[in-house]
């Protein structure tokens, strides 16, 4: 993929037209991207290989991906992923399963399937899952606490939940990195008009609901951006 393709999502991302429901404002968003849409991210969605590697997938593993989009994330996993019990991908943008889907019949992935579904309501037909991961997602779900508790719930005990996103600190965090006031208020700006919301409480949240086992905060380089950096964060945590 070149300029002309990105400047193409670029154009879609600033011009995408809305919906009457958070599925239809994520397809709209999405059904003109889907195509180019894993080149363009792997360049401005920094941290998702470092979490996937992160996480310590017993074999025979359950492992559920909210917000899965193409499913490339499953490619992080490596031999890992053929020692799955099943991985499944949920997302609500069918331009993106359809990706997804390609993308699992030319891998031969037999243990893989995407389904279309909200990430807050999915129940798992094979039981409780061993993992569930959340990439980039959660700053495009509306009630993301609901999210990570749902995530909660469909966990094994001592099940393992990874999240990489964009993000910005409290004014006071209890501990770790401060964003300067700048930070917190040009990166909710800027990605809020795709309907990408930055929170300051999505750490504290996994934080008071999980068992941190591993927690990065990060900068990473944003595409035709001058140099600049958007804050983003690594988080794995146990069900305790």
């Amino acid at each position: 993929m070149g300029l002309v393709s990105d400047l193409g999502i670029v154009y879609h991302m600033v011009f995408a037209r809305g919906g009457s429901s958070h599925g239809d404002r994520l397809e709209a968003f999405y059904r003109s991207q889907a195509g180019a849409y894993d080149d363009f991210r792997r360049r401005l969605l920094h941290g998702r290989q470092e979490m996937m590697e992160a996480l310590e997938i017993p074999d025979g593993a359950s492992l559920i991906n909210m917000g899965g989009g193409t499913g490339s994330n499953f490619e992080y996993l490596g031999e890992r992923r053929a020692r799955c019990r099943s991985l499944t991908l949920v997302d609500l943008s069918p331009s993106l399963l359809g990706v997804a889907q390609e993308r699992i019949k030319r891998h031969g992935w037999e243990n893989v399937r995407a389904v279309l579904a909200d990430a807050t309501t999915f129940e798992p037909d094979d039981g409780p899952a061993d993992v569930v991961t959340f990439s980039y997602s959660l700053t495009m779900i509306p009630d993301w606490f609901k999210a990570i508790d749902h995530a909660r719930a469909i966990l094994k005990p001592g099940g393992l939940i990874g999240v990489s996103d964009f993000y910005v600190t409290r004014k006071w965090p209890a501990s770790g990195v401060r964003h300067s006031r700048w930070r917190r208020f040009f990166w909710p700006l800027w990605f809020g008009w795709d309907n990408v919301f930055l929170s300051p409480d999505h750490l504290p949240y996994l934080q008071s609901r999980f068992q941190t086992l591993k927690l990065e905060e990060r900068l990473g380089k944003m595409p035709y951006m001058l140099g600049l950096r958007a804050p983003y964060y690594i988080f794995v945590g146990r069900k305790v």
